[in-house]
């Protein structure tokens, strides 16, 4: 089935990220919208879009449209998907899903109403070494989680006069709400440790404990250039982890014996370290990010196939642990229950 897609939000991240992943999926895309009329008209010029304007309320009047995706900031995210909805539409939003669990829980229910589909940019689910990953911990030899590293820095580039860490928090802190979850399992209680350096530059450490009983501490900041690598992950089971460093580079280490005194010591496939990273002197347009597998499983998910695309579900578990963060940021070092 070939869907037919209006977009809103045509800025440097949907322009570099999002679009030229939509475009490798059976969609037409018929109608684009951003306040910055020059940025629309160079999207739709690019995609040979139908509909080019400013207007949200013209760009959901046209017709035969079957799926709304935006790229904008949270509070748009919750009206302009609220309205997508209402008018019939399936949703793709980048996250997060509003600023608020206010706002994840009023999308959740227009999407009930709506009995429609609303997906959510969670794309690091998606990303290549962080699903091989995934796949390894769920398989039957890893065996249960015990403990969960994570690292996810950037620099101070949020700020402009007054420092304000909301976008910091929305636009980046919560990658990791959901991901711990979705690597071990829900997020019961969570406790924050935070240092100041200086206004702008902080660095967090949030400790999780899970449902399962596992336990994770995640390692978030504004103190570190996006010019060098900034992401890792560790998941922990008993004698086996797996590392990912950055999106490129899995390391499976399961339970091999002491080889120095052994000469006839040799690599087993049974219980010797594991590795991958991607060729990127191959010919093939792939996504080390996400997105693409993302997009993948949203429409997938729209034609009824049972995947584990982010829905607004996620976005509404996502926002809560993320309020539970804020809380504990205000009361560090004080255990902190996540609401539900």
């Amino acid at each position: 089935m070939t869907y037919r897609m209006a977009w809103v939000g045509c800025g440097r991240h949907a322009e570099q990220m999002l679009l030229p992943q939509l475009a490798r999926h059976d969609v037409e895309l018929v109608a684009v919208c951003d306040l910055n009329a020059e940025a629309a008209q160079r999207i739709g010029q690019r995609y040979g879009v139908a509909h080019v304007g400013t207007d949200l309320q013209a760009l959901l009047a046209q017709p035969g449209i079957d799926v709304v995706g935006m790229a904008v900031g949270p509070t748009q995210h919750r009206d302009i998907s609220i309205a997508a909805l209402e008018r019939g539409c399936h949703v793709f939003m980048e996250k997060p899903t509003g600023a608020n669990v206010a706002d994840a829980l009023a999308i959740e229910a227009a999407a009930s109403r709506a009995n429609k589909t609303v997906g959510v940019g969670f794309m690091k689910r998606f990303a290549t070494a962080n699903r091989m990953a995934h796949n390894v911990v769920r398989s039957a030899e890893f065996g249960n989680v015990a403990g969960f590293y994570g690292e996810y820095m950037t620099a101070p580039t949020y700020f402009s006069g007054n420092v304000d860490y909301t976008g910091f928090y929305l636009h980046h802190c919560v990658h990791y709400m959901d991901l711990v979850r979705y690597f071990v399992a829900p997020v019961l209680h969570l406790t924050v440790f935070r240092n100041e350096i200086a206004a702008g530059k902080q660095l967090l450490h949030v400790h999780f404990g899970f449902a399962n009983g596992a336990i994770g501490t995640v390692v978030m900041g504004t103190i570190q250039s996006r010019g060098t690598p900034m992401e890792r992950l560790q998941i922990m089971g008993d004698h086996r982890r797996v590392e990912v460093n950055g999106v490129i580079e899995v390391n499976y280490f399961r339970d091999p014996p002491f080889k120095a005194d052994d000469l006839e010591a040799s690599l087993s496939d049974q219980v010797d370290t594991l590795s991958w990273k991607p060729n990127f002197t191959a010919a093939a347009n792939e996504d080390f990010k996400g997105y693409n597998a993302l997009f993948k499983a949203f429409f997938e998910n729209l034609g009824g196939a049972a995947n584990d695309l982010p829905t607004i579900a996620d976005g509404v578990e996502a926002m809560r642990v993320m309020a539970a963060m804020l809380e504990g940021i205000a009361s560090p070092g004080t255990c902190i229950a996540v609401k539900r």
